[in-house]
């Protein structure tokens, strides 16, 4: 009786091969890698710090932001002063019970902030306030 060694080539090959798996689980990273900063989307400012705790969010608040040159934004879309009552009525569905985060550039007059902040409380929001970086270690 003789026996065989190795593989006849009729037999099925039961070892997996994982090199191919491992190279398209390789690119997949890296093109997660890659996008992932760019995924961050908003107006960019320059908050001020505060040791302030952040507040707890049961729903997706309306952002409102002021740059440094003073324009305004709803979320990311650009708005003219003497629309931003009607427009954020508009995104807020008429709900003055809505939550709207104020984020006012640094750099910005204070008291550009406080108009648009008292323009908003006087439309009969309720729920308005101001964003802040947490301090950063020194």
């Amino acid at each position: 009786m003789a026996f065989k060694l190795g593989r006849s080539s009729r037999e099925p090959m039961s070892e997996i091969n994982v090199t191919p798996f491992v190279d398209v689980m390789l690119v997949l990273l890296i093109i997660f890698m890659v996008t992932a900063p760019l995924l961050t989307v908003g107006v960019q400012v320059d908050l001020p710090e505060t040791s302030a705790d952040s507040l707890p969010e049961e729903q997706e608040p309306l952002t409102l932001t002021i740059n440094s040159k003073g324009e305004i934004f709803i979320q990311e879309a650009k708005v003219e002063f003497d629309n931003l009552t009607s427009k954020i009525l508009a995104v807020s569905k008429n709900r003055t019970d809505t939550r709207i985060y104020v984020r006012g550039d640094k750099a910005i007059n204070y008291g550009r902030v406080l108009e648009i902040m008292g323009m908003l409380s006087g439309s009969g929001f309720t729920k308005v306030a101001l964003i802040s970086e947490p301090y950063k270690d020194r």
